[in-house]
C-alpha cells in the first residue's frame, strides 16, 4: 500500500536512522549529486560574468539563458532514456549506468569545448556547446533519478535525496566561487578546463556503483501486452508507423496508464494536484526575497554574506535533517513538517518586513530559517516523488512529476511581483505562507483515504513493494 509506505518509519529509532548515511549507496549518491550540480552554474550564471567581461551586450547575455531550457523539458526525452538501450554500453554496464556514463562523458566534452571557446570571436560556438552541455546535463539527471529510486527502498530515499543535495551544493560552489577564483587568478579557459576535469568524479562513481535490479510487475506487463495487441490488430499499417506507434505506446502512454491504473482516476488526479501545490510557498516567495532585502535597507555586501555563507551552511544542515526525518518519521510526517516549516519561514519574512530598523541578526535568522525549511522540504519531497514511481517507468514518471511541480511553481513565481507591489511585503509574505495550506489539505485528505482503506495505497503496483523487498534482501 502506497500511503502505508509513505507513512512507514524506519525501525530502530534515531540511531538506526543515522546509520543510513553510512550505506555505500548513500555515499555514492553524494558523488553523483556532485556530478549533477557541476554543470549547473557554468552553463549560465558563471558564464554571464565571462561574457560581460568579454564585452558582450546584456540583451545577448540574457538570451543565453535559453540554452538552459533542456532542464525544463527533460520529460520529453525521458522515455528514450527509460527504454532505449545503448549499443555495447547497456550490455556492459546496464541501462541506468550506461546512460549515466554517456551523459557524463558528453558533459566533459561540452565543458572542454567551452574552455576552448572565445566569446569575443563570436557567440555561435558558445551557444551551441552550451546547449549541448545542458542537454546532456538534463539527460544525466534523468538517468540519475532513476538509478537513485531503483537502488534503494523508500525508507532510504530521504537519505539518498539528502546526499544528492549535499553533493549538488558542493558542486555549485565549485562551479561558481571556484570557477570565478580560477578565472581571476589565471584565465577563463583554465577555469572551464578545471571544471571539465572534475566531471571525472561522476564517471568514476558510475563505473564503481552497482546497476539496480528493477523488475516489472505482472500488471505492468499485462498493460503493455494489451497495447502491443492493439498494434497487432493494425498489421496493415506501414512498418515504420507500426514500430513508431509501438515505441510511443510503450515509452509514453504506458507510463501514464500505469500511474492512473495503480492509483485510480480520482486519487491519481488529487495526487497530481498535491505535487503541483506542495512547494508553492517556496517558488512564490523565491523571486522576491532578494529585492525585499534590498528594499528593506540591507547592503549588497550584507546580502551576499548572509545569503551565500549563512544560507549555504544552513541548507547543508537542512538536507541532512530532511533525510534523517524521512528515515525516522516516515514520509507522511516529514511532508507535514516540511510544509509547516515553510509557513513559519515565510511568516518570518513578514515579521522582518514590519521592522523599521534592519539588523544583520534579523536578516540572518530569517534567511537561515528559510534555507533550513527549503532544504528539508525539498529533500522530503524528492523522496516522496520517488515513492510514486513504478520500477518499470522510473525515469519517465519521475521526470514528469518533477516537471509538474516546477511548472506550477514557476507560474506562481511569475505573478509574485504583481502581488508584492499591490499588497506590500508584510502581506505578500503572509500570502506566500498561506500557499502551503492547499498542499497540506490535499495531503491530509490522501492520508484519510489511506486510513479508510481506499487510497493510492491499495492500488500501488506490486513491483514497488516486491522490488523494495528484494532490494532489502
Amino acid at each position: 500500500m502506497h500511503m502505508d509506505r509513505v507513512n512507514a518509519r524506519r525501525p530502530g529509532g534515531w540511531l538506526q536512522a543515522l546509520a543510513v548515511y553510512r550505506e555505500p549507496r548513500t555515499v555514492a549518491m553524494l558523488f553523483l549529486g556532485f556530478s549533477s550540480g557541476l554543470p549547473f552554474y557554468p552553463a549560465f550564471q558563471t558564464m554571464t560574468i565571462w561574457l560581460r567581461e568579454s564585452g558582450i551586450a546584456l540583451p545577448l547575455i540574457g538570451m543565453v539563458a535559453w540554452a538552459t531550457i533542456p532542464y525544463s523539458l527533460k520529460f520529453l526525452w525521458a522515455p528514450v532514456v527509460d527504454r532505449m538501450p545503448l549499443p555495447f554500453l547497456t550490455r556492459l554496464l546496464g541501462r541506468r549506468r550506461a546512460w549515466l556514463l554517456l551523459a557524463q562523458f558528453c558533459i566533459a566534452i561540452g565543458l572542454l569545448q567551452l574552455a576552448a571557446s572565445d566569446p569575443e570571436a563570436g557567440m555561435r560556438r558558445i551557444v551551441t556547446w552550451d546547449l549541448f552541455l545542458t542537454f546532456f546535463a538534463a539527460t544525466q539527471d534523468i538517468a540519475m533519478d532513476a538509478w537513485r529510486i531503483e537502488s534503494a527502498p523508500t525508507s532510504m530515499q530521504g537519505a539518498m535525496a539528502a546526499a544528492y543535495q549535499v553533493g549538488f551544493r558542493v558542486a555549485l560552489i565549485a562551479g561558481s566561487a571556484g570557477a570565478l577564483t580560477l578565472a581571476q587568478a589565471v584565465s577563463w579557459h583554465v577555469s572551464y578546463l578545471a571544471i571539465a576535469l572534475l566531471a571525472s568524479v561522476g564517471m568514476v562513481t558510475t563505473l564503481f556503483v552497482r546497476e539496480p535490479e528493477a523488475a516489472a510487475s505482472r500488471e505492468s506487463a499485462q498493460r503493455e501486452a494489451r497495447a502491443v495487441a492493439w498494434l497487432e490488430r493494425r498489421a496493415h499499417w506501414p512498418k515504420p508507423l507500426q514500430h513508431g506507434g509501438a515505441w510511443f505506446i510503450g515509452a509514453v502512454i504506458c507510463p501514464l496508464v500505469d500511474f492512473f491504473a495503480r492509483y485510480r482516476i480520482l486519487i491519481a488526479i488529487l495526487t497530481v494536484a498535491f505535487i503541483g501545490a506542495y512547494r508553492l510557498t517556496d517558488y512564490a516567495e523565491g523571486a522576491m526575497t532578494l529585492p525585499f532585502f534590498h528594499d528593506h535597507g540591507y547592503s549588497n555586501e550584507q546580502i551576499a554574506w548572509v545569503v551565500k555563507i549563512v544560507g549555504l551552511t544552513v541548507s547543508l544542515l537542512g538536507v541532512f535533517i530532511g533525510g534523517l526525518l524521512v528515515a525516522s518519521w516516515g514520509l507522511l510526517r516529514s511532508l507535514v513538517a516540511g510544509s509547516i516549516l515553510m509557513m513559519i519561514s515565510s511568516s518570518g519574512f513578514a515579521v522582518l518586513a514590519t521592522t523599521h530598523t534592519p539588523t544583520l541578526l534579523g536578516l540572518g535568522v530569517a534567511n537561515g530559517l528559510d534555507n533550513l525549511a527549503i532544504a528539508i522540504q525539498g529533500t522530503v519531497f524528492i523522496a516522496y516523488l520517488s515513492s510514486l514511481t513504478s520500477q518499470k517507468y522510473t525515469a519517465t514518471q519521475y521526470a514528469l512529476f518533477s516537471s509538474l511541480y516546477a511548472l506550477t511553481g514557476k507560474t506562481m513565481e511569475g505573478f509574485s511581483g504583481f502581488v508584492s507591489h499591490a499588497a506590500g511585503y508584510p502581506l505578500f509574505f503572509v500570502y506566500t505562507a498561506s500557499l502551503s495550506i492547499p498542499g497540506l489539505l490535499l495531503l491530509f485528505w490522501l492520508w484519510h483515504r489511506s486510513s479508510a482503506g481506499s487510497s493510492l495505497a491499495e492500488h500501488a503496483c506490486a513491483d514497488a513493494g516486491g522490488n523494495a523487498h528484494a532490494r532489502r534482501g
